[in-house]
Formats: structure tokens, C-alpha cells, sequence
């Protein structure tokens, strides 16, 4: 039986990458702050075939919580095939325009409380000499634009760490996926009025990290860029 780990699970990408996995039978443990969300994707996920689905309330914006998530994560299932750090925010920007505190609270979700799960989670596998860590970054880890700010500055430091991270655990037999989605139907585009046909489908990217993972041991891909068919927005 295989099991994964997901943050941000109830919406998203998170939430297309959970019914991905449970439709191929994984034991699931995901995290969000709403209870009630994860009550109802709970009940989803069993009847999409996942045989067990835990459950944990959790603001990754603090770092407690994050290790809390994490250690939670570890007494529920005796081994761990994936880690997905999915959970993240997004808020436009200019560095020099931007509310006070906006870096701070982005790197504390975006980055810190991957590097704190992680850091949990990843002696597990080395005990295995097995695994698969994803980290969702974006392809505003790859290049500046207009209004990053300081969203771009955590997907950078994001993309960063999953590259150092693959380095320390390649010889653990432990594969580091980066996937960097372009703009992507999820909340963050709720209201913004942009076609349906300009953003790509969740679904997609669980689609792209399935095939990642479905790979022979001796292929670990590296980078995952997906863009919408029209070009970024």
C-alpha cells in the first residue's frame, strides 16, 4: 500500500493531486486550515478509492504547525512514498510598494514550512532508501515579472531548495521533483474575469506529477515547467 503526504489538499492543485493519487489507491494525509473542507475531501477521497484518508487542521504559516503536521504525519503510516508540498499563497506586488510584512508571511508558507516538513519527513525515506518529494513551485521561480514581488522571491527560494534538496538525497534513492505551473485554475483566479480556456486545468499538473513519479528508479525528473497554450498571463 502507498502513501502520500499532501499540504493544501482541499483546493487547487492540491486538491487534483489528492484525487489523482486516490483513484490509484494511496493512503493520503493532508492538511488544510478548514476542518470542514477537509471533512468533506476526506469523504471524497474514500469514495474515489484512497483505502484511508487522515486528516489534520493546520496554518503551515507557522512553523510550529508545520513540524506538528508533519510528525502527526509520520505516526500514521509506517512508510512514506510522497511528499507533496503543495500549500502556498499568492499575493501580487511590488517590492517597494507591497504591505509591510507580505516577504515574511510568503516565505513562512511558501518556503519555510516546506523546508520544515521536509526536514521531518526525508529521514523517514533515507531509512527506506526510498521515496519521492514534489515541491509546487511556479514559473515564477524561473524568471522576474511585473508584480512578483515578493511571491516571486519565495518560489525562487522554493525552486532553490528542492535543487540542494535533490543533491543531499539522490544517493538515498530519494527523487526531488520541482513542478513550476503557470497560472492554473485554482482560488487565486476566482474573480479575476480571465477565460477558462487562458488557465490550465488542476488536474493537469496532478497529471504531470503522476507521470514523474511513475518513472523507473533510475530516472529522476528534475523540472517541471507547464504553461497555458496561449503564454503566461
Amino acid at each position: 500500500m502507498k502513501t502520500a503526504i499532501i499540504t493544501g489538499a482541499t483546493q487547487g492543485i492540491g486538491a487534483a493531486i489528492a484525487a489523482h493519487l486516490a483513484k490509484e489507491h494511496f493512503t493520503l494525509i493532508v492538511c488544510s486550515l478548514s476542518i470542514k473542507d477537509l471533512e468533506t475531501l476526506q469523504k471524497t477521497l474514500t469514495d474515489l478509492g484512497s483505502p484511508k484518508v487522515y486528516i489534520k487542521s493546520a496554518d503551515l504559516g507557522n512553523k510550529d504547525a508545520a513540524k506538528d503536521f508533519a510528525h502527526f504525519a509520520l505516526n500514521c503510516a509506517p512508510h512514506i512514498d510522497m511528499l507533496v508540498n503543495n500549500a502556498g499563497i499568492f499575493i501580487p506586488g511590488d517590492i517597494l510598494e507591497e504591505e509591510e510584512g507580505q516577504l515574511e508571511m510568503m516565505l513562512d508558507l511558501n518556503l519555510i514550512a516546506p523546508y520544515a516538513i521536509t526536514r521531518i519527513i526525508a529521514p523517514k525515506m533515507k531509512t527506506q532508501k526510498s521515496g519521492h518529494i514534489f515541491n509546487i513551485c511556479s514559473v515564477a521561480s524561473l524568471k522576474a515579472y511585473p508584480m512578483g514581488g515578493s511571491y516571486s522571491i519565495s518560489k525562487y527560494a522554493l525552486l532553490g531548495f528542492s535543487e540542494n534538496l535533490r543533491q543531499e538525497l539522490k544517493m538515498d534513492k530519494i527523487k526531488v521533483t520541482a513542478i513550476c505551473p503557470g497560472a492554473t485554475n485554482s482560488r487565486s483566479w476566482a474573480g479575476s474575469g480571465v477565460p477558462e480556456e487562458r488557465i490550465m486545468p488542476a488536474a493537469d499538473v496532478a497529471i504531470a506529477l503522476w507521470s514523474a513519479y511513475s518513472m523507473s528508479a533510475n530516472t529522476d525528473v528534475e523540472t517541471i515547467v507547464m504553461r497555458p497554450q496561449f503564454g503566461d498571463l
